[in-house]
């Protein structure tokens, strides 16, 4: 039996270019936007660039 959550199941859907993240052309990093990161449900504290959670220090789901 699977007790896959909503947040794993999206996390596991393709990304898509455009939409969830784009490559940035000075570094060649891949940044994520804030739809995805809103999507994702939680703040990981890695100080994403587009973070819609503020300025937090999380250290992932439920925290």
């Amino acid at each position: 039996m699977s007790t896959t959550t909503a947040t794993e199941t999206r996390q596991r859907q393709k990304l898509e270019a455009g939409r969830d993240y784009y490559t940035d052309p000075a570094t060649g990093f891949m940044v994520f936007t804030a739809h995805y990161l809103t999507e994702r449900g939680y703040c990981c504290g890695s100080g994403c660039r587009h973070c819609p959670y503020g300025d937090k220090t999380a250290a992932g789901p439920g925290t």
